[in-house]
C-alpha cells in the first residue's frame, strides 16, 4: 500500500469514528415523561351558613360557608380523607366563584378555586388545584362535582352533599 492510499484509508478511519461518536454522543429527542397524575374520584358532604341579599331580578345573591370532609378513593379503596373548608360567593344569577382547602389527618393542605352554577342541588362545580403544604406542596390538578342536594333551614344554615367528585392531582416531583 503505497503512503497516499494508507493516509486516505486512516483519514477514512478517522471519519467514521468521529461520525460514530457524534452520533452517539447526539441528544436524543426525549420522550415526553408519562403521565403520572393521582386520578380520583370520591364525595364530600359539608354543612354552613348562607346568607344572601335580594338582586334586581329577584334571585338572591349569597356568600357561603361550608365545612365538612371529602374522601377521595383511588381504584379500589380510600386513598385519602380530609377536612374540608370552602367559602364562595354566588351572583345571584348564574355564577359561583369561590376558595377551598382540604386538610388532611397530618395538617397538611390542598387550595383551590371554585366555579361554577349558584349553589344549588345539581348545579356542576369545578375546581382547579393551586398548591399546598406539607406532602402536598407543589401539587396541581382539577376536579368538578355536582351536589346531590343543598337543604337550607332558618337562619340560613345549609347542608348539602356531591356526587360524582373526580379529578386528577399532579405532583411536581412525578410522584402518585
Amino acid at each position: 500500500m503505497t503512503r497516499g492510499a494508507a493516509m486516505f484509508s486512516l483519514r477514512r478511519l478517522v471519519a467514521s469514528a468521529l461520525t460514530v461518536i457524534a452520533v452517539v454522543a447526539a441528544p436524543r429527542a426525549q420522550e415526553p415523561p408519562p403521565d403520572r397524575s393521582l386520578v380520583f374520584d370520591g364525595s364530600w358532604s359539608a354543612s354552613g351558613l348562607r346568607q344572601t341579599i335580594p338582586t334586581e331580578s329577584g334571585q338572591l345573591a349569597g356568600i357561603a360557608r361550608v365545612s365538612g370532609a371529602v374522601v377521595l378513593s383511588k381504584g379500589s379503596g380510600i386513598a385519602a380523607g380530609f377536612a374540608a373548608e370552602a367559602i364562595a360567593f354566588d351572583d345571584g344569577s348564574s355564577a359561583m366563584t369561590g376558595r377551598a382547602v382540604w386538610t388532611d389527618g397530618s395538617g397538611d393542605r390542598i387550595f383551590s378555586t371554585l366555579r361554577g352554577g349558584p349553589l344549588q342541588a345539581k348545579r356542576r362545580i369545578a375546581g382547579t388545584i393551586t398548591g399546598g403544604t406539607g406532602r402536598w406542596t407543589g401539587v396541581t390538578g382539577e376536579y368538578e362535582l355536582s351536589w346531590q342536594y343543598v337543604v337550607s333551614a332558618d337562619g340560613g344554615e345549609i347542608q348539602g352533599r356531591s356526587i360524582d367528585l373526580r379529578g386528577r392531582l399532579r405532583r411536581p416531583d412525578g410522584r402518585r
